[in-house]
């Protein structure tokens, strides 16, 4: 796996996603990415439209765990599927956002990610980059 990039594990009938960046919040990202490309071919979702959250989690592994969720949320709230993410963090405050487009035909569906879960989940420093990772529920 490249800095930057994403790659998958295997955890019985879920999956195992871990994204890998020279900072948390691009680890993060990744990993958003990662998840969202269980779902569909990224390369073909536009970014037509995009959603901005915020939250707030002390706990970086925890804040893993919220921000996928809140992904999957929105994504669903909004019958979209998202390919592009920025977040910024500042002490215990999160600002996220994700571009994308509804769902269409040509846009191939994959399995569906429920959601994030605390298993195996973990964030830290390894070989000079962060990686953050953690099973979801497919």
């Amino acid at each position: 796996m490249s800095a930057g990039g994403y790659s998958y594990f295997e955890h019985g009938a879920d999956i195992g996603v871990a994204g890998r960046g020279e900072t948390l919040e691009a680890a993060f990202m990744a990993a958003a990415a990662g998840v969202f490309a269980i779902m569909t071919d990224l390369a073909k979702v536009r970014a037509e439209r995009a959603i901005g959250f915020d939250f707030e989690e002390r706990d970086p592994e925890l804040a893993l765990v919220v921000w996928l969720n809140l992904l999957l949320g929105r994504a669903r709230e909004h019958s979209m599927v998202f390919a592009s993410f920025r977040l910024q963090r500042d002490g215990d405050k999160w600002h996220g956002e994700a571009a994308g487009e509804a769902w269409r035909e040509g846009l191939t569906h994959g399995t569906e990610v429920k959601g994030a879960t605390l298993t195996m989940l973990r964030c830290e420093r390894r070989n000079g980059h962060w990686e953050a990772a953690c099973v979801v529920d497919v």
